[in-house]
């Protein structure tokens, strides 16, 4: 009896997990502006104070120094999802996912938009999800508190 209760639970959990990878499947970007409808304060602070959010102006610039590999490797930090369904694939295809936005942080909006739900987006950031991009190596003076309170979240 205990044995067939086990192995309902795994059963059970499992089709969870399979239910949680088909929904983050389903979710794409939408773009910061859109974010904006409903978070308008975050993002006309976003947009006025951050340099994040003019960031691709930044890769531009760089681009007579570099290969189109080179460029292109600077999408992943510089765009939002790129090379993720649904992400930044150029200027010109994706324009509204060019700077870095919402959903560089808390992930493809699509779900929260559609459904009106805060469980369908990343609501708790932590320093580790920055340094995917602020390593060592490229953001030597970087520091969670003051970039996190500095541009959107300052209330």
């Amino acid at each position: 009896m205990r044995l067939r209760l086990v192995l309902s639970l795994v059963f059970l959990a499992a089709i969870a997990a399979d239910h949680a990878r088909a929904a983050d499947a389903q979710k794409t970007y939408v773009g910061s502006e859109k974010c904006g409808e409903c978070h308008g304060d975050e993002y006309e602070s976003y947009k006025s104070n951050s340099k994040k959010a003019h960031s691709f102006a930044s890769v531009k610039r760089m681009k007579k120094y570099l290969s189109e590999k080179e460029f292109q490797s600077c999408f992943a930090c510089h765009t939002i999802g790129f090379g993720k369904p649904g992400g930044f694939r150029s200027e010109e295809e994706t324009p509204k996912l060019k700077d870095l936005g919402c959903e560089t942080c808390h992930g493809p909006g699509s779900l929260h938009v559609e459904k009106d739900d805060g469980k369908n987006i990343q609501k708790t950031l932590t320093a580790e999800m920055c340094m995917v991009c602020h390593t060592k190596d490229r953001s030597v003076a970087f520091r969670f508190k003051p970039a996190m309170f500095g541009g959107t979240h300052n209330k």
